[in-house]
């Protein structure tokens, strides 16, 4: 193993402090571009899935259609208003939706930045990971920021904007409480794909086995079912199509920790 001449606390928290910097100010820069066009963004892509011609309602209205099943997906419109009842309400939006555009948009280089901070610690051969780490984290979070917002943003927002206790109750609601919903399902499902990171991690550091997994297969398949079902609306398709590709990430992941393991000998992390 190389090391590097040691360092001492403080000059690691400097060395932390410009990895940092440099993350913001990548984060900054990006967010300018995402609130110079702002409104494309709110109306074509923010609000976007409140329409009835989005993507995901257009093909299980489609599905619906073939098997003769009435669906709340064919509708033309959503039954429910975005309002804002604060001075600064529409300013915010503008600003968190930006900054995470910004973390969104740059997670690439945010990795790359932590991975130049932990490659000091790391073997010769590891270091020579780092294009295959960044290449391969960023694809699975993209992946994942992808499938939140056509299958499970879309999926939320009809089926609570169509969840009625009665009709004398009207839909109208706040900005931040949509954004909150579509920015919540983007990240989160990106950080859902980063399972086999996780995992490969997890298994390079003696924590997980690939008979772990194994064996709690079964509970992680109904703990996925519970998942699929409290997001979707409550009909079989929508949460078999959630379920699928997270259990995939499951079946991925015992792969991963199997391989992980065998290479365990030859790349460790310090």
């Amino acid at each position: 193993m190389e090391k590097n001449d040691e360092m001492s606390f403080l000059d690691h928290l400097e060395v932390l402090r410009w990895h940092l910097i440099r993350s913001t100010m990548a984060v900054i820069f990006i967010g300018l571009f995402a609130f110079i066009f702002k409104s494309y963004i709110f109306d074509y892509v923010i609000f976007a899935p409140k329409k009835g011609d989005f993507p995901t309602y257009q093909f299980f209205c489609n599905i619906g259609k073939i098997f003769d099943i009435e669906s709340d997906f064919c509708k033309e419109t959503l039954p429910f208003k975005i309002q804002n009842r604060t001075m600064a309400g529409q300013f915010s939006a503008s600003i968190w939706t930006a900054i995470w555009a910004g973390i969104i948009v740059g997670f690439p280089y945010l990795i790359y930045e932590l991975w130049r901070f932990i490659s000091p610690g790391l073997y010769k051969h590891e270091r020579k990971m780092a294009s295959r780490f960044i290449i391969i984290t960023s694809f699975l979070f993209f992946v994942g920021v992808i499938f939140g917002y056509y299958i499970i943003t879309p999926l939320s927002i009809n089926f609570l904007a169509n969840y009625s206790i009665s009709q004398e109750v009207v839909n109208q609601i706040d900005i931040d409480s949509y954004i909150s919903i579509v920015r919540s399902s983007v990240i989160s499902c990106g950080f859902i794909f980063e399972l086999p990171i996780i995992i490969y991690f997890l298994t390079k550091m003696g924590f997980i086995t690939p008979q772990f997994l194994r064996k709690y297969r079964k509970h992680a398949l109904i703990l996925v079912l519970i998942f699929s079902a409290i997001i979707t609306p409550p009909d079989v398709v929508s949460q078999i199509i959630v379920a699928i590709p997270i259990f995939i990430l499951y079946e991925v992941s015992i792969y991963i920790c199997s391989w992980a393991l065998k290479h365990k000998k030859t790349t460790k992390i310090i």
